[in-house]
């Protein structure tokens, strides 16, 4: 049964940085790349960022370039999302997923797998 859990959001003022953390379980997660996505209030699920199984490639959306961070450590069965220079727009439900595939994915639809997802807010 493959199960992920994120963990790592809270509140931080604008500026400011957090780690979100995607530990999974369940499955062997160097066959699977990665996706982070976020759901802002009122507004629909969008893709953030993702990373391929073994690391090799990344993806990031155009308004958290240079901003973002994904990494992961397979053995520790982890992907991270560092979060730098956080915006008030940023704020909203993250959530990762895994496709059925080892290289990232466009569609949200394709991602079967997902967790719960962590609350991030950003706002002084």
């Amino acid at each position: 049964q493959l199960h992920l859990v994120e963990s790592g959001g809270g509140l931080v003022q604008p500026g400011g940085s957090l780690r979100l953390s995607c530990a999974a379980s369940g499955f062997t997660l160097d066959y699977y790349a990665i996706g982070w996505f976020r759901q802002a209030p009122g507004k629909g699920r969008e893709g953030v960022s993702c990373i391929s199984n073994n690391g090799g490639k990344t993806i990031y959306a155009d308004s958290v370039k240079d901003r973002f961070t994904i990494s992961r450590d397979n053995v520790k069965r982890t992907v991270y999302l560092q979060m730098n220079n956080l915006k008030p727009e940023d704020t909203g439900v993250y959530y990762c997923a895994a496709p059925q595939s080892s290289s990232c994915l466009r569609e949200k639809s394709q991602y079967d797998h997902w967790g719960q997802g962590t609350q991030v807010t950003v706002s002084s």
